[in-house]
């Protein structure tokens, strides 16, 4: 199979020489016309910290696609973030980006006939957009997390974003010194990353790899993390691997990958904003997926792992034991998890996890299907005539 059976409807034949001519001026050669073009979705900027690392992934990633033999051509995307808007008009355009993002995938990657593409970002609608866009263009691709925020530290108290939320309803109300309040402020968010606990941003980047669309064992190392860069590189490697098999977006999301999902969120005890980013991304897929199969998979799904903001963890606790894989592992040992799932390393669910070997739960991050932490699901959606 052509891996430039798209892209060469710009590159090829004498009609398309004025293409070719502007294409040279953004540095392909003669030979590069016979390479697939992979589009890299670049969310890298110094608007929040959420976004400000990823750069360097960007520059591993498209690296590794020319090395692999693609021609890789980067573009940008908003970058707005939650964490700045919060309180104010500006988050009203938070759900909106993820429209405009996934638009702005869509319109870069078919306006200019690419064969693949490589997401990479991790503000919180930047994952669900990605993935809404791969789902919808369906050319070979593959989402890149760029990490988690380090947690911070006052007083001996681990900080994350919330915890300056917090802390100004306290200040507020008389029950915290002005020298807490500016030190939590001064130190809740110490690196770069998302959000570090399981709010939105890491609870989709576990999404991203239960699913089947990042590579296994990347939703959370932290974004300071050495490992980043060398999962940019086979996040490239990778897309250029899913375009010689002829392996797309909507082969990888289906019903069972939705499925593991969603067990993977009720088992981290994910954010609740997942229900409405997995529903838009499964109609993009064309997969009929419904409230009650939350709730079905919640039954059976319990919640193990002990994360904030209602437990004590950060997503860099889960990573130091073994990362998302740990939960998945525990999940398919148990039949809780579809393990015959196509991902995008060309393997399946199974054989991923049998490669990583990941360690068994360590009973306090990540506590034992036998000993949970709540028998139901982290998310149940409930309606009038449950309440």
């Amino acid at each position: 199979m052509a891996m430039n059976k798209r892209s060469r409807l710009i590159t090829h034949g004498d009609a398309r020489s004025p293409n070719r001519a502007m294409l040279r001026a953004v540095g392909f050669g003669d030979n590069d016309f016979e390479k697939p073009i992979v589009g890299v979705a670049n969310g890298h900027s110094n608007m929040n910290p959420c976004n400000a690392g990823i750069q360097p992934l960007v520059d591993r990633a498209m690296a590794a696609l020319r090395s692999a033999g693609a021609m890789p051509q980067v573009f940008g995307v908003p970058t707005i973030t939650d964490g700045i808007g919060m309180g104010t008009e500006a988050m009203k355009y938070s759900l909106v980006s993820r429209e405009v993002i996934a638009d702005a995938v869509e319109t870069s990657v078919n306006g200019q006939a690419m064969d693949g593409v490589l997401v990479c970002g991790l503000l919180v609608e930047k994952m669900p957009a990605g993935m809404i866009a791969m789902a919808r263009i369906n050319v070979p691709g593959i989402y890149v997390y760029a990490g988690t925020i380090k947690p911070g530290k006052w007083k001996g108290q681990d900080l994350t974003v919330v915890s300056a939320f917090e802390a100004v309803g306290a200040f507020s109300a008389g029950k915290m010194a002005r020298e807490d309040f500016i030190g939590i402020e001064k130190n809740a968010c110490p690196t770069v990353g998302a959000c570090g606990g399981m709010f939105t941003a890491n609870t989709m980047s576990s999404i991203a790899e239960a699913i089947g669309m990042s590579l296994p064992g990347t939703a959370s190392p932290p974004a300071i993390d050495g490992r980043r860069e060398a999962d940019a590189r086979m996040a490239g490697e990778a897309v250029v691997n899913l375009l010689r098999l002829g392996i797309t977006p909507r082969m990888i999301m289906t019903k069972k990958a939705f499925e593991n999902a969603i067990a993977v969120t009720s088992a981290l005890g994910g954010s609740t904003n997942a229900v409405l980013h997995l529903l838009a991304i499964a109609n993009e897929a064309g997969v009929d997926l419904e409230l009650e199969d939350f709730n079905r998979i919640a039954a059976k799904v319990p919640h193990i792992a002990d994360m904030k903001p209602g437990g004590k963890y950060h997503m860099s606790d889960l990573d130091r034991v073994g990362g998302v894989p740990v939960v998945l592992k525990h999940l398919l040992d148990a039949g809780l998890l579809h393990g015959d799932c196509l991902t995008v390393t060309g393997k399946t669910m199974a054989e991923n996890l049998a490669d990583i070997n990941p360690p068994a739960p360590d009973g306090d991050v990540v506590h034992p299907l036998t000993n949970p932490i709540h028998a139901e699901g982290g998310i149940v959606v409930r309606s009038e005539e449950h309440t």
